[in-house]
């Protein structure tokens, strides 16, 4: 966009876009992303989260009436695009950087509804490049694309992703040569290559790995059991000696790096009991509490995850240290994600592995989680006190009112311990010193437009 204004209650925002071509040489318009985005309100298209768009006037009540009914989008002409939200979003803004929100040519996806993704000459794109070959199940090339605003300014000509799903094999070609980067290396290599590779990167991801307790079904159902094995566990030897990684220990839901009114969001937080080192006196005293002193009477309990070596690995590691500090037995049960998560959203579990990855940001992409009514609320949690925080939270154009807001929901989060946070992520990849101009977004987006190649 050009420009763009906010009515003044903040309900009514309006995009004036700049000149821009997709790959095809036709123009952009504002009528694109009133197709993209009521095409995502149209049940019959299978989007995957058209509940996101549900904070526009009229939205939830078009999908659920199966695409009938008026939503406050509109088009007045090529290049002026309005939406009118049901009540303030302070983080708009950072809400339309994520892939729902981005555009598509009604006249394209039509005219080919199952296959247009599928094949380069309607694939078309607005951005620095444009696919040119699927070799599916291998790699996907891409070129220059000459129809992209600042044109000029890429000097790549050409852009290939090879699909190698082992990564040990993929560091095997990058070590040799045969490409210039790949997106992730096994675990197991990370203290070599962060002693030994000036092209191995840490970058910093907004993500935060934990576990779900289900407060539904004994023992969980008691908070003191559950603040126990959170506060049990050592999350430094987890980070240090278990995954031997750079990621940070992990005593709350929203990850460091989200900064709102100048501030980060973690800084300053409360601790909620937790350290990142375990506290297993202190742990030990609220199991006994619960009627379990020294671990005596605690009924089998299952740690439910989806199978992964590194991730068993880690599980692994957290029931030794339940066993010793806690003197308790947990089972972990590993089964393949297609079993797994449909089992997880049923809530049929005790405690179950999960983790959450920002979709933009902003911490309400982490905190609207755990509201009543998300999909991806698998403690079944419910608090009006939580909810109170976040309506506050929104309801606010002070960003300083709104960060308090969203802290104490946090906290209220945190205090009823249906997590059990472990560790903020960084991803770890390797790119040549010869590609210049490279980066890769904390959305974990890499970005190739002002790459070059040194000589």
């Amino acid at each position: 966009a050009d420009s763009w204004a906010v009515s003044d209650d903040g309900l009514t925002y309006t995009f004036t876009l700049r000149a821009a071509n997709w790959s095809d040489g036709q123009a952009v318009t504002a009528q694109d992303f009133v197709y993209a985005w009521m095409r995502v309100l149209d049940p019959a298209a299978g989007a995957k989260n058209p509940a996101m768009f549900y904070l526009i006037n009229g939205a939830e009540e078009h999908y659920a009436a199966g695409g009938a009914g008026d939503v406050a989008i509109s088009a007045p002409d090529d290049m002026t695009l309005i939406f009118m939200l049901n009540s303030r979003i302070p983080y708009m803004l950072e809400l339309l950087t994520y892939t729902n929100w981005f555009p598509v040519r009604q006249d394209v996806v039509e005219a080919d509804p199952e296959g247009w993704t599928r094949d380069p000459a309607t694939f078309i794109g607005n951005g620095p490049f444009v696919v040119t070959e699927f070799n599916f199940g291998e790699s996907v090339v891409f070129a220059k694309n000459p129809e992209y605003f600042q044109a000029d300014s890429v000097s790549l000509d050409t852009l290939t992703f090879r699909l190698i799903p082992d990564q040990s094999t993929a560091l095997t070609a990058m070590e040799s040569g045969q490409v210039d980067g790949i997106e992730a290396v096994p675990a197991p290599e990370i203290p070599r290559l962060m002693a030994e590779s000036d092209a191995f990167m840490i970058v910093p991801a907004l993500g935060t790995t934990y576990a779900f307790f289900n407060p539904g079904q004994a023992p969980l159902d008691d908070v003191r059991v559950r603040q126990a094995l959170s506060m049990a566990i050592d999350r430094q030897d987890i980070v240090d000696f278990v995954l031997q990684s750079a990621d940070k220990p992990a005593i709350g839901l929203v990850p460091y790096g989200l900064t709102i009114a100048g501030e980060d969001f973690r800084d300053g937080v409360d601790s909620y009991g937790l350290d990142a080192h375990a506290r297993p006196e202190a742990a030990a005293a609220l199991l006994a509490e619960a009627g379990y002193p020294n671990g005596e009477g605690f009924p089998e309990t299952v740690f439910a995850t989806y199978t992964s070596p590194p991730i068993e690995k880690l599980l692994e590691a957290i029931q030794q240290m339940w066993k010793e500090n806690l003197n308790i037995d947990v089972t972990i049960q590993a089964t393949e994600w297609q079993v797994y998560y449909p089992e997880v959203q049923q809530i049929e579990y005790q405690i179950a592995q999960m983790g959450w990855g920002a979709d933009y940001p902003h911490p309400m992409t982490f905190l609207d989680v755990f509201l009543p009514d998300s999909p991806n609320n698998l403690a079944a949690w419910d608090s009006p006190e939580f909810e109170a925080a976040l309506d506050a939270a929104k309801a606010t154009s002070d960003e300083a009112e709104g960060l308090a807001m969203m802290r104490e929901a946090e906290a209220v989060l945190m205090n009823a311990h249906v997590i059990l946070p472990m560790y903020h992520r960084y991803n770890y990849m390797m790119m040549s010193p010869d590609v210049q101009g490279f980066w890769r977004s904390t959305l974990n987006v890499p970005y190739f437009r002002d790459v070059t190649i040194s000589e």
